[in-house]
């Protein structure tokens, strides 16, 4: 189903990312004496993102003052939600509008009985019907290929790096039995690298549910023509940089901020051009 191999991307960068937990775990042996005190906060790292899992969805929509709407307010949404989620052959999600200018779309939630998809006013007057049922299409695979699980999986892994990261610099173990240097530099490096590998899992993740989603619609064209909008939408109008908004930028069809050098490095989506030209490719011919 996935043309460009996305799924044996995703499984190799979880690789990497155990490597390097592993990498730091053998460090600690020859290093340091205790490593109670890692444990625990690798505990209640995974703890605080089995938090997130299972209130995924209550989460983002929170982040986006986002409230529900009923089918009366909102025909059109309704209207092709309920087209997609028949043929998936999955439940039909509640549906959400998010009081911002700034044009995106997410769907959530761990499972798709548990499952949310909430648009932005901004989304929903920017698209026509056609291309906003290629963004749901995007966004409602998200759901069904389980990306929540997905990304929290990443994350745990990423916070559990992260923590032993920060205790190694904190306490720097038995300098007797280890090279300072060294240990100073996994410290640093290895959350730093997990960090990348955790936003390079989310890329996949988005390339999937773009292909997913136009096979879903039969028509990745309109996906392709609605990304186009959406970037130059979401230059005009970015969210601001809140750490609400931030934490779950993740989860929405396009990055929410306005872009800069450094923000593309830590990027949770793949370059727009790059997604719309392998939208193109699925449909054999270039967008006019």
């Amino acid at each position: 189903m996935h043309r460009h191999y996305n799924g044996l991307k995703t499984a190799a960068l979880f690789g990497v990312l155990w490597a390097v937990l592993l990498g730091l775990g053998g460090l600690i042996g020859l290093s340091t004496r205790s490593s109670a005190p890692i444990v625990i906060m690798a505990l209640v790292g995974v703890a605080t993102t089995a938090y997130g899992y299972w209130n995924s969805d209550k989460i983002a929509i929170r982040s986006m003052a986002a409230y529900p709407v009923t089918e009366a307010q909102a025909p059109q949404l309704y209207q092709i939600v309920r087209e997609l989620s028949v043929r998936a052959n999955q439940p039909m999600p509640r549906i959400y509008l998010s009081p911002t200018m700034n044009p995106n779309a997410f769907a959530t939630g761990r499972n798709p009985k548990n499952a949310a998809v909430c648009c932005t006013e901004g989304i929903l007057q920017l698209l026509d019907a056609r291309e906003l049922r290629g963004v749901l299409g995007h966004e409602l695979m998200h759901v069904y290929n389980r990306d929540i699980l997905t990304s929290s999986v990443a994350a745990a892994v990423a916070g559990v790096i992260t923590s032993v990261g920060q205790m190694l610099l904190f306490f720097g173990g038995d300098r007797r039995n280890s090279n300072p240097l060294a240990m100073l530099a996994m410290a640093l490096l290895a959350p730093f690298a997990a960090s990348l590998i955790q936003l390079a899992i989310s890329r996949t993740r988005e390339y999937d549910a773009d292909e997913d989603g136009s096979q879903l619609t039969g028509d990745p064209l309109a996906l392709a023509s609605a990304l186009r909008k959406i970037e130059q939408g979401v230059r005009i109008v970015p969210l601001p940089q809140d750490q609400k908004l931030v934490n779950t930028s993740h989860l929405m069809i396009a990055n929410p901020f306005r872009g800069g050098a450094m923000t593309k490095l830590f990027a949770t989506h793949p370059p727009m051009g790059e997604r719309i030209t392998r939208l193109e490719r699925m449909a054999g011919r270039p967008l006019n």
